[in-house]
């Protein structure tokens, strides 16, 4: 078992592999981390771990990442978790690329990460101005018949994404922009979908390339016959990604 300890940042969505993540940093034990962070070489890879909180433990949603200090009394890297911070989270997160880290003349952040690869949550650690956490890397197995469900599963999110931009509008993306590496293809799609914090942390954390791409095909499918039946669809905010704040 390969273990890493990184810092960990907890956020009220899910981070996939491949999936760019837009950070406005501006509470302190994040800041914190970011400070840190900056003291690896650039030429080196700046690497945080992404974990979802677990419904009904964020007490802040529109603000992924902070419990609202106005309502918690509590200070610290683990303010707003509980005793036992990994009880707060999923199992499963993501390992983040933080390309970009810039910090603002007021101490703030902005930061452009990307996920690469996925991590199980082992334990995490508070005693730090900010969470650390024992990670364990977790291998990208295919599975059996990935190819053909990669394929099944690309013609699939076509027709999504059709119905989503409207009969009378182009399509969010040709089929020359899309991927054929099944893991790949599984992720991409992940991402793309209008699906909630359960249902990507499921994805995310399948057990093999071909299991999230057969649950993939079940989703496309029933979204695709929703979409079909509403009568009109505002496609620009529904495909809108917001920057995820802390």
């Amino acid at each position: 078992m390969t273990t890493v300890r990184l810092p960990l940042f907890p956020l009220n969505s899910v981070l996939l592999p491949g999936l760019v993540l837009p950070l406005n940093i501006f509470e302190e034990r994040y800041r914190a981390m970011m400070r840190e962070l900056l003291k690896t070489p650039e030429d080196e890879p700046r690497r945080f771990a992404v974990v979802a909180i677990r419904d009904g433990h964020e007490v802040a949603p529109s603000s992924p990442g902070l419990p609202d200090q106005t309502a918690v009394p509590e200070h610290g890297p683990a303010a707003g978790f509980g005793d036992d911070p990994v009880k707060a989270f999923h199992g499963v997160g993501c390992i983040a690329d933080a390309a970009t880290v810039r910090e603002r003349a007021d101490g703030t952040f902005e930061v452009l990460a990307t996920g690469t690869a996925r991590v199980r949550l082992l334990s995490v650690d508070a005693s730090g101005p900010f969470l650390t956490a024992e990670l364990e890397e977790l291998e990208e197995d295919a599975g059996e018949e990935a190819g053909a469900l990669a394929e099944g599963v690309l013609r699939a999110f076509r027709q999504y994404q059709k119905r989503l931009a409207g009969a009378r509008e182009r399509s969010l993306s040709t089929g020359a922009d899309l991927p054929d590496e099944p893991s790949v293809v599984s992720y991409l799609v992940a991402a793309a979908m209008m699906l909630d914090i359960p249902t990507k942390q499921r994805l995310l954390q399948a057990p093999d390339t071909a299991s999230r791409l057969r649950d993939e095909l079940k989703l496309l499918r029933s979204e695709t016959a929703i979409i079909r039946n509403l009568p009109s669809l505002p496609a620009a905010e529904l495909t809108r990604a917001p920057t995820s704040l802390n």
